[in-house]
């Protein structure tokens, strides 16, 4: 997929998703070994497919399509945490496709998705190292502010905690 053209992408399909389709587990693949590369290990939050597939977790995945067929272009999901608070988890755009717009839309699809199912707070984790600026910055554009360690989370000087109300 890294050979995808860096031009607009062509109109990006979302669909709620069941984690069967082989693309998606080399996708999440490559998010766990780059969380596991830049993160220390006991940073790293970031789910394997079993961990999607809990009756908690909502799971998306965005797809656009080219002339040699469709292409995962990114993926998103929303954990219950209770009944007015979400987790946004997972969330990743194909390396060939950063840059053009992916990942606000997925954003604004699950913070649709969060509001329709009740929800009143969506909040994430995500890294404090360098790699992780353009994610902050997109939750920051989005309404996001930091905040403390929500849920199971604690402190931890690799993590970085965000907030919204919707």
């Amino acid at each position: 997929m890294n050979d995808l053209p860096h031009a607009a992408p062509a109109p990006l399909r979302i669909r709620l998703d069941d984690l069967s389709d082989p693309r998606i587990a080399t996708f999440l693949q490559e998010h766990l070994a780059d969380m596991r590369r830049i993160s220390p290990p006991e940073s790293v939050h970031a789910l394997d497919l079993d961990g999607l597939r809990r009756p908690e977790i909502r799971f998306w995945s965005a797809w656009v399509d080219t002339p040699d067929g469709d292409h995962l272009a990114g993926t998103a999901a929303l954990k219950r945490l209770d009944a007015g608070h979400a987790e946004l988890k997972s969330m990743r755009t194909a390396a060939a496709l950063r840059g053009q717009g992916i990942a606000a839309r997925m954003l604004a699809h699950v913070l649709g998705a969060a509001r329709a199912a009740g929800h009143t707070r969506i909040s994430l984790e995500t890294g404090s190292q360098p790699f992780f600026a353009p994610a902050r910055a997109l939750y920051a554009r989005h309404g996001f502010e930091d905040c403390a360690p929500f849920g199971s989370y604690t402190l931890d000087p690799a993590s970085h905690f965000m907030t919204r109300a919707l």
